[in-house]
């Protein structure tokens, strides 16, 4: 039980490159259902803490988005199934975005400072 006045922590992060929200666990365990090959997060807690935010706002959870507007518009319609945050902050540190860069992967921040 939570003292009054005392937030639970946050578990659950999102990760900066596709939007997916899972838990640190997860990442950790799993490593990013879309991101995995680009990111490495499966076993590396510092290269989680640097790729993912705790801190996201709005939640959309996507079960078939081959037709859905919103994963079109949150540009996730070519990823897996999942829950996805609309907005995320914080951006991936420079020689990460240098090697995606370099894999041909054009990184788009998702903290609403993109506009189309």
């Amino acid at each position: 039980m939570l003292k009054r006045g005392r937030q639970a922590p946050r578990l659950n992060r999102a990760c900066m490159l596709c939007g997916i929200v899972q838990g640190m666990n997860q990442f950790r365990n799993e490593g990013c259902p879309n991101c995995e090959s680009v990111l490495h997060l499966q076993d590396n807690d510092d290269v989680i803490r640097e790729c993912t935010s705790p801190t996201f706002e709005g939640l959309v959870a996507l079960r078939g988005s081959e037709k859905s507007w919103v994963a079109r518009w949150l540009r996730v319609d070519n990823f897996v199934p999942g829950v996805y945050a609309v907005r995320i902050v914080g951006k991936l540190p420079d020689d990460i975005k240098s090697d995606l860069l370099a894999q041909g992967i054009e990184y788009r921040p998702r903290d609403g400072s993109v506009q189309d």
